[in-house]
């Protein structure tokens, strides 16, 4: 096979072009996108324990080297070149504006993700909104730190509930308690009011 310029843009059109419709059908039709993950969206194991609920998301900045910005670098990048080639452009100015078209399309998806990742709202409740706030023992808390009980608290128009521990002495199922830090994800320190 002779590997012409004309060939190599084909080439890119098609590699690019093929995963940027595969994945367009697999979102479509239910398929799992695992395309842009990468190891800061993974659980820590330093971090609690497998049932605190506590996890970090990775970053929701712009990446610009995602498989879908790539895959979209590849195809317009082909396309472009290919089209030049074919109008009779020559070598560099065809490889000029196959170049800046993969390079914008690259950056154009990766901005458009990002937008679209700051959209999604989780309904997550912040727990760091429940420092300084009152709240209510659901199960009783021992005293000196000796262990955990419960409390309900209403954060972000929402009523919650999580592990506490006082320093102070023991306080009984129904009491008012004061969040006074947090010490988890779903941990909290508290005292008794009054």
């Amino acid at each position: 096979m002779n590997w012409t310029l004309e060939t190599l843009y084909l080439a890119c059109f098609a590699l690019g072009g093929g995963v940027v419709l595969v994945q367009t059908l697999a979102l479509l039709f239910g398929g799992v996108d695992h395309s842009d993950v990468d190891a800061g969206q993974l659980d820590h194991a330093d971090i609690g324990h497998a049932g605190s609920g506590e996890s970090h998301a990775g970053d929701t900045g712009m990446s610009l080297l995602s498989v879908r910005s790539v895959s979209a670098f590849l195809a317009c990048f082909g396309l472009v070149g290919w089209g030049g080639t074919r109008a009779g452009w020559s070598t560099v100015p065809a490889l000029a504006a196959a170049f800046a078209a993969g390079a914008l399309a690259l950056v154009l998806v990766a901005y458009l993700f990002a937008s679209v990742r700051k959209l999604g709202a989780q309904g997550n409740i912040d727990p760091q909104n429940a420092v300084g706030r009152a709240a209510r023992v659901y199960l009783r808390i021992p005293g000196k730190g000796a262990g955990k009980g419960k409390i309900t608290i209403a954060l972000q128009g929402r009523t919650v509930e999580y592990h506490a521990s006082t320093s102070g002495e023991e306080i009984p199922t129904g009491r008012e308690v004061r969040v006074v830090r947090q010490i988890t994800e779903d941990t909290f320190e508290v005292e008794a009011l009054g």
